[in-house]
Parts: structure tokens; sequence; C-alpha cells
């Protein structure tokens, strides 16, 4: 099987977390589908371990900018310790995996490092933690809506 399960539109979701996309904002929408589709160009990459890549991210911001979301993507099956559930770029469902993801990033953008914290906490080794915080927060300021 692979890292990440994608599943067809007309398929149901195997998990009762799935949720439709009634609360999602159109930015945090747009951070999505990126993942998504950064997700299906790193399902038959070889998986990358979190701590060589984020070692190895260069500091041209040009560069990381792009790395970052690949780096989260392809280490993410390694740091939840299972492959997470993520749908076709623009289904409108929203697995349990990409709700955590979307929920990591909005209140990464907010700055409330409490919750923060508890979301990272409460599914990431604390080996990982610092970072798959790094990479998230990269990844959500690229979304950041413009206030």
């Amino acid at each position: 099987m692979s890292p990440h399960q994608l599943l067809r539109p007309e398929q149901s979701a195997p998990c009762p977390a799935a949720t439709p996309d009634k609360e999602c904002a159109p930015h945090l929408r747009d951070l999505l589908n990126h993942l998504r589709v950064v997700g299906l160009g790193c399902r038959s990459a070889a998986r990358t371990d979190l701590f060589e890549a984020c070692a190895t991210l260069s500091t041209d911001r040009q560069i990381a900018k792009s790395a970052h979301a690949e780096i989260l993507m392809k280490s993410l099956s390694q740091i939840l310790r299972a492959a997470p559930i993520l749908y076709r770029p623009g289904v409108a469902q929203i697995s349990f995996d990409e709700a955590w993801l979307i929920r990591l990033a909005e209140v990464a953008q907010r700055d409330d490092h409490d919750s923060f914290r508890f979301l990272l906490r409460s599914r990431i080794p604390a080996h990982a933690q610092r970072n798959l915080a790094s990479l998230v927060r990269s990844v959500a300021d690229q979304f950041r809506p413009i206030s």
C-alpha cells in the first residue's frame, strides 16, 4: 500500500473523522490542495528522514520555500508512524490527517502557541516536534492571508 492513501472523489472516506469542507477558509483550502499535490508527487519518491532533510535545507528562500512542503509530505508517514490519508486535490472531504494539518497551519498563522504545541504533542513523538514545527510554520506562512 502507498504511504499516502489517495481516494477517488466517489469513494467514501475510510474513517469517521472525514468531514465535508464546510468550515475551511479559502487560504487553508489552498494550503491543503497544495499539500495534496505535493503528496501526489511524493508517492513514488523515496521516503525522507526528517532529521537529514531538515539539516540539508537550503538557506535560499526560494529553494527552501518549495522544499519545506516536499520534505513535510515525504516525512509525514515516518513522523506519524502510519500512512496519512490524503485525498486528491479538489475533493471536498477532509480526512482526519488533513484536518489535523489544516488546524496546525491555522494556529501557526494565528500565532496560537499553546494550541500549536497541543496539536503537535497529540500526534508527534517528542524527538520530531521541533523539526516538524519548523516545516509546518514555513509552509503555513506561505499561505498566510493578507490582512
